[in-house]
């Protein structure tokens, strides 16, 4: 709830900002152009998605990259359409990767270690793992 007041206020002040310096009809043409390239980039979230789905099946991204990148990158479409000045910065700093998995470390603490490392960093560094292997003694 927080972070939706903190988006709103930013919002309202940087819009009114900008807008003043730009005039009206300059925000109305950011407003519009913005929300065309939100539409765009969701008509083509297809491709982008099984180009994204080829990756992961190559292995060349984790699954939970291939979670983070579709899913900021469709957040990032609908901030486009929203009308203001910094959802539409919020937007195209989500279609990159680099901002949005610094989005998802900061605001929404995502930790990026798979679950294998995080059950090594348990308290049980002292345990061996071993073999057992039955040998019977009646041959």
């Amino acid at each position: 709830m927080i972070y939706f007041v903190l988006y709103l206020f930013l919002e309202v002040m940087i819009s009114t900002q900008i807008s003043s310096v730009i005039g009206g009809f300059s925000t109305f043409l950011e407003i519009v152009v913005s929300a065309f390239i939100g539409f765009g980039l969701i008509a083509n979230f297809k491709n982008t998605f099984f180009e994204s789905l080829q990756a992961l099946n190559n292995r060349s991204i984790s699954v939970e990259e291939f979670q983070k990148l579709n899913a900021f990158s469709l957040l990032g479409a609908v901030l486009l359409i929203l009308p203001g000045f910094f959802s539409d910065f919020l937007g195209l700093a989500l279609q990159f990767s680099f901002f949005a998995t610094l989005f998802a470390k900061r605001v929404l603490h995502v930790n990026s270690m798979n679950r294998y490392e995080n059950f090594n960093k348990g308290e049980d560094d002292d345990i061996i793992d071993v073999e057992v292997i039955e040998h019977n003694s009646s041959e």
